[in-house]
């Protein structure tokens, strides 16, 4: 009878169990629902343009909003309604339920992923290279410059970029320290470096600007660091998050997403050359 007692106790407990989870997961699955009835999403931004942005008007705008716009009109959820906050205060205000999601250019850290479930990556900022028209010398990654005994990179003096290229084995006579941009796109239209190294969006930038057809943008950098957001949603709306997720990969593929990001100054390829496990185990 002891046995029997234990027995039953067990599956009372097991019973227990599967209908608690059976209740987060309705809980889970009901919170698109309830989107889709009010109407919109709320979100969490910054206002720190290309990432996010508000016009005078009030129009909430910027490369995350708008991807997380265009997602949930294809979830069933008519629009998004921002608010501004602190980076400080977005996880918090997310997990006490002021915000639906954060979509602001939060950077997935393993700290910030044990507290959000993110998304796959939306908006990443990589290392880049100017080079000239048609890449002459085939540079790829840092170590190409490297393997090419008569190639020089430039890149700002102290900066992520010049030891990245240091370290790959650029020797130092070979790694010429630009004191601007400008300079950096004047020498290498002159000739004088092979390769100008920025992060993404400072690259693009400046190409906007120069208005250079000769020149060419290659980025992400191979074997460089990519640093990468992704729509942040409270632990427990896991479903809508995967259901988001699914959205942003069919707009990967489609090349619907390089259309939304890339005239804010942002790579697709960048978002598409690395997931949200990577990012979240980085050290």
């Amino acid at each position: 009878m002891k046995k029997l007692g234990i027995l039953a106790g067990v599956a009372g407990l097991a019973l227990t169990a599967v209908l608690a989870a059976s209740s987060v997961g309705s809980a889970d699955d009901s919170k698109l629902e309830q989107l889709k009835a009010q109407g919109f999403a709320r979100v969490a931004i910054a206002n720190e343009p290309p990432y996010t942005a508000v016009a005078a008007d009030g129009k909430v705008s910027g490369a995350a909003p708008d991807v997380a716009r265009e997602i949930f009109k294809r979830l069933g959820v008519g629009d998004i309604v921002a608010s501004i906050s602190e980076y400080g205060a977005m996880i918090p205000g997310l997990q006490a339920g002021r915000f639906d999601v954060v979509t602001a250019g939060l950077f997935m850290k393993p700290e910030r992923c044990a507290a959000v479930a993110y998304s796959e990556p939306v908006l990443c900022d990589a290392e880049a290279m100017l080079v000239k028209k048609g890449n002459p010398k085939g540079f790829k990654s840092y170590e190409d410059v490297a393997k090419d005994a008569t190639a020089t990179i430039g890149a700002p003096g102290g900066g992520t970029e010049e030891k990245l290229a240091l370290n790959a084995g650029v020797p130092r006579e070979r790694v010429i320290v630009v004191p601007d941009g400008q300079s950096g796109v004047k020498m290498l239209q002159d000739g004088r470096i092979d390769a100008y190294s920025l992060p993404v969006l400072s690259i693009n930038d400046l190409v906007k600007k120069a208005a250079d057809p000769n020149l060419e943008v290659i980025a992400p950098v191979q074997g460089a660091p990519v640093y990468c957001d992704g729509a942040a949603f409270k632990k427990g709306d896991e479903a809508m998050r995967d259901a988001f997720d699914v959205e942003l990969a069919k707009l990967k593929k489609s090349g619907e997403f390089a259309k939304i990001i890339e005239p804010y100054g942002f790579s697709a390829a960048a978002a598409m050359s690395t997931t949200r496990d990577k990012l979240c185990a980085a050290k």
